[in-house]
């Protein structure tokens, strides 16, 4: 009996030495919090502690598990939450910032689930601020998917890299009985990164229509990104083409001017994006500023511009600080805000500290 015992102990710990040799599961976070004060709206200026500023704060939980002939499963848990208060963020998702599950190997990488749209994925690339901080790119540069640059029900395709070449194809199922194109959403991204230059095209159409609303016209945004670094200092562009209902959302739909009648989205606009990042040592300098030509017959334009800071205290540690304005003309109810807030008024400034682990 106790023969048996020691074997099968043995074969328990030869088991649980395998399953670690050929998979890993990392558990990873970032909490961020900062003093903000907004400024411009109808009701007045407002002072806040509040999370997700720089970033949205995260609990995260990856795994990849080698299944031989360089194939892997992978999956991604990704839980955002507000750092001042402990709630969840996303609307209270347990996993709302990314959840997908698949498999990744010689032929790129295929995942289901709730994931970003590589359009936005785009922006992002181009953005100094990288959608963060006062100087938000999603201030003026609506994200796509449902609204918050993510999109659930999706099967994601992104190729492996050849000479800095790659490319990524999203499907989004709307699930509406009887009607397989309402709530339907497609995208793509051709990607090139190779020494200093960083190019990427990004695409996304959504379907409008719900089991409701038939014939609305879909969402479409176009951008083209671009970044260049020369060594003192990476050069930001960006331009993009949306057209159709909700294809520029406002991120702060509650009338934060106190203008007469209801705020309204552009379903024809133009976004252009310049910027610069400009590191020295643990410092790094943020600079943007961003145009939204709204080519609707109220022809309601804004311009933002911003300016950010951080200093890295460690590899995982930094505190930062941003200022960002925003200029409406014609009833234009544009907001700044911060990752994951979209603000209440046209200006804002934020001093805050985030911690990577």
């Amino acid at each position: 009996m106790m023969k048996k015992m020691v074997w099968a102990g043995a074969l328990a710990a030869v088991c649980m030495n395998a399953v670690a040799a050929d998979s890993a599961v990392n558990v990873y976070g970032l909490v961020d919090v900062a003093i903000v004060r907004e400024t411009g709206g109808s009701g007045g200026d407002v002072t806040k502690i509040t999370s997700g500023v720089g970033a949205g704060s995260r609990l995260g939980f990856k795994g990849r598990e080698e299944l031989g002939d360089g194939l892997a499963a992978v999956f991604l848990l990704e839980s955002g939450f507000q750092a001042d208060t402990g709630a969840l963020g996303q609307g209270g998702l347990l996993f709302g910032r990314q959840a997908y599950v698949g498999l990744q190997g010689g032929f790129g990488a295929l995942t289901a689930g709730r994931q970003y749209t590589p359009q936005y994925l785009t922006v992002v690339m181009a953005d100094p601020f990288a959608s963060g901080y006062a100087g938000d790119t999603k201030n003026l540069i609506a994200p796509t998917g449902n609204s918050s640059s993510r999109m659930d029900n999706s099967l994601k395709y992104v190729s492996p890299v050849v000479r800095g070449v790659s490319a990524e194809l999203v499907y989004g199922a709307g699930e509406v009985a009887g009607d397989s194109t309402a709530g339907r959403q497609f995208g793509g991204a051709l990607d090139y990164n190779a020494g200093p230059l960083h190019v990427r095209l990004g695409y996304h159409n959504r379907n409008n229509d719900t089991a409701t609303v038939r014939n609305a016209t879909n969402a479409k945004n176009t951008v083209l990104a671009a970044v260049y670094d020369f060594g003192i200092v990476k050069a930001h562009a960006a331009y993009g083409v949306n057209k159709g209902l909700n294809s520029s959302l406002l991120r702060n739909t509650a009338n934060p001017y106190g203008l007469p009648g209801t705020p309204v989205a552009s379903s024809d606009s133009r976004d252009m994006l310049l910027g610069a990042t400009i590191p020295r040592g643990p410092h790094t300098w943020m600079l943007s500023w961003i145009r939204k030509d709204d080519r609707g017959p109220l022809d309601q334009d804004a311009s933002q511009y911003a300016l950010g800071y951080r200093y890295a205290l460690s590899r995982r540690t930094e505190l930062y600080s941003s200022i960002a304005h925003i200029v409406n003309r014609h009833g234009a109810s544009y907001t700044v805000g911060s990752a994951i807030e979209g603000g209440s008024g046209s200006g804002a400034v934020d001093v805050g500290i985030r911690h990577a682990f």
